[in-house]
C-alpha cells in the first residue's frame, strides 16, 4: 500500500495544473456534505430551521442522515426506535433539502455497528440468530479494552436470512426518502468471519467483507441507486501506520480489489491529514474526505482534495469528489453545545464553519 501511495501522491504533485472551468462551487467541490444522526421528532423543527439558516446558504449539497432504526419501518416494525420518526416527519426533510438542492442520504449501519457499549442494538435484539459472536454477552458495564474485544457487535453476513431483512427496511428507506444514494455503514468491523461461527470460520475476512459489500450494492444497484461506504476496513492498518481504528488489523484491507467501483467511499481521517484519497482514486473509486472537529485538518483536507482534483489525470480527477463534515452527537447535543459553544475548543461545528470557508476560498482562488 505503501508503494500506492507514494505513486498517488506523485501523480498529484508533480503533473502541471489542468486548466479547468472552475467558475463554481460544483467545479471545485462537487460534494459539500454534512453527516450527522437523524434527528427525533422533537428536533425535527429545530433542525429543519438548521438546514435553511446553516447549511443551505454556506452551500452544503448532501446532507447524509444516519437514521438506523429512527423510523417507523411498515416492512419490520419490531426494529423501529421507541419515538421514531413517521413518513410525514421524513417527507419535511425530503421537501426541505429538495428545495435547496441538498441531496438527502440516509444510512443505517450493515454488518457492524450492531451494538453500542452495554447496549445490543435493534436488528440482533430481535434476531439474535444473525449474531456473528452470540457467546460474547453483553456487559453489565463495558469498557475498552477487555478480554472479548467487544467494540461493538457484527451480524453474520452468511446468515441465509439476514439479507431478507436488512434489504427490506433498506429499500423501505430509500423509498421514503426519495433517494438513488444508500450509505451503509460497515465502518469499524472487529468481528468478522470469527472462529465460532458455524457458516464463517475459517474463511478469508477480506472476501467475506467484499462479499457483504458486493451483496448490498447488487441489491441497489438493481433498484437504480448507489452505494457509500466508510472506507476504514480498506485500508490496511499495518503497513499504512493508520492502526486498527482508521483501517483494518483483521485481514479485511484486500476487499478493496474485490468489491465494485461503483461504490463510493467515505474516507474519515480526524486527527491527521492522512493522504489516502488518492489511493482510493487510484484504486477506481469515487471518494469524499470526512474531517469531524480539527479546522485545522479541515482546512488541509479541504486543500488536498482540490489539489488531487486539479493536478491529477483526467482519469482521477472526477474521482475526487469532494469532503463531508461528520458529526458524531446526537441532534439536540450538537444544537445546544457544538452549534452554541462559545468555547475556543474545537468543535465539530467549528470545523464545519472553517470546512466550508475554505472551500469558498479555494473557489476564489481558482478563477
Amino acid at each position: 500500500m505503501k508503494d500506492t501511495l507514494c505513486f498517488c501522491l506523485a501523480a498529484a504533485l508533480l503533473l502541471p495544473v489542468r486548466t479547468r472551468a472552475a467558475d463554481s462551487l460544483d467545479n471545485v467541490m462537487p460534494v459539500r456534505g454534512f453527516c450527522i444522526a437523524a434527528p427525533r421528532p422533537a428536533e425535527l423543527g429545530r433542525f429543519i430551521g438548521f438546514i435553511n439558516k446553516e447549511l443551505a446558504p454556506r452551500g452544503v449539497n448532501t446532507l447524509i442522515l444516519r437514521v438506523d432504526y429512527n423510523y417507523q419501518f411498515q416492512s419490520h416494525p419490531e426494529l423501529r426506535d421507541g419515538n421514531a420518526l413517521s413518513r410525514d416527519d421524513v417527507k419535511r426533510l425530503v421537501v426541505v433539502c429538495r428545495e435547496n438542492k441538498i441531496h438527502l442520504i440516509p444510512q443505517i449501519n450493515f454488518l457492524g455497528h450492531q451494538s453500542s457499549g452495554k447496549f445490543l442494538g435493534s436488528l440482533l435484539r430481535h434476531y439474535p440468530e444473525f449474531d456473528e459472536t452470540p457467546w460474547v454477552k453483553m456487559p453489565d458495564h463495558y469498557k475498552w479494552p477487555n478480554a472479548d474485544r467487544l467494540y461493538c457487535k457484527s451480524y453474520c453476513p452468511l446468515h441465509p436470512q439476514v439479507h431478507e431483512v436488512i434489504f427490506a427496511v433498506m429499500d423501505e428507506l430509500c423509498d421514503v426518502f426519495e433517494t438513488d444514494t444508500f450509505h451503509a455503514g460497515m465502518d469499524e468491523v472487529f468481528y468478522i468471519g470469527e472462529s465460532g461461527c458455524p457458516r464463517c470460520a475459517g474463511k478469508d475476512k477480506a472476501a467475506l467483507f467484499a462479499g457483504e459489500v458486493t451483496a448490498i450494492d447488487d441489491h441497489l444497484q438493481g433498484k437504480g441507486r448507489r452505494l457509500w461506504i466508510w472506507g476504514d476496513r480498506l485500508l490496511d492498518g499495518k503497513t499504512s501506520g493508520l492502526g486498527e481504528w482508521e483501517a483494518s488489523a483483521n485481514g479485511t484491507a484486500r476487499a478493496i480489489d474485490l468489491i465494485p467501483k461503483d461504490v463510493t467511499i467515505c474516507d474519515w481521517h480526524y486527527e491527521r491529514d492522512d493522504p489516502t484519497a488518492p489511493y482510493f482514486a487510484i484504486k477506481g473509486f469515487h471518494v469524499v474526505t470526512c474531517p469531524w472537529k480539527s479546522p485545522q485538518m479541515a482546512i488541509l483536507q479541504a486543500e488536498d482534495m482540490a489539489h488531487y482534483r486539479s493536478r491529477s489525470p483526467a482519469e482521477l480527477q472526477e474521482r475526487f469528489q469532494g469532503v463531508v463534515q461528520t458529526v458524531w452527537s446526537p441532534v439536540s447535543a450538537f444544537l445546544d453545545k457544538d452549534y452554541s459553544s462559545r468555547s475556543d475548543k474545537p468543535n465539530s461545528w467549528k470545523c464545519f464553519t472553517a470546512l466550508f470557508k475554505e472551500i469558498k476560498k479555494l473557489r476564489r482562488e481558482s478563477k
